[in-house]
């Protein structure tokens, strides 16, 4: 089954510098699943990676690499429970950004887990039925020295 993955995964896997403990067994979770073929991506998780590289040539580079993985294609669905999303946490008094929400509402609609490491989620999920994605057993007993 494929794993939506948000940005903050990506951004840990694209980082160059070293990484604590728990960043690294995400990323090893993250290659696995790259392995495994089932990383999945939406349009504005790829905008949000783009965005912000000012050099033209790490731009066309990361913009290559992203094309291994296609977008989950989108639609009208998909925006309106965003909508039903944001309004029940603003209900519940969580605040969320709109590309958060539609990241939810994808993972629900489709029935998908979302892989994250971004806090936010956890707060979502106890408003929402989404689920979340976690490092596997085997890769947290055989990445503790990562």
């Amino acid at each position: 089954m494929k794993i939506l993955v948000d940005t903050s995964i990506w951004s840990l896997a694209l980082r160059k510098k070293t990484l604590i403990n728990k960043e690294s067994l995400l990323v090893i979770e993250f290659r696995e699943l790259i392995n495994e073929l089932r990383v999945a991506v939406i349009g504005s998780i790829r905008q949000e990676l783009l965005s912000g590289i000012s050099d033209k040539n790490k731009f066309v580079r990361l913009r290559g690499k992203l094309t291994a993985f296609e977008d989950i294609q989108l639609n009208q669905a998909d925006y309106e429970k965003a909508a039903e999303i944001s309004n029940e946490c603003r209900r519940n008094g969580i605040q969320g950004s709109h590309i958060d929400f539609l990241i939810c509402a994808v993972a629900v609609n489709r029935n998908i887990s979302i892989f994250t490491a971004d806090n936010d989620f956890k707060s979502y999920k106890k408003v929402i039925s989404i689920k979340l994605h976690a490092v596997r057993e085997e890769i947290s007993n055989n990445g503790t020295d990562a």
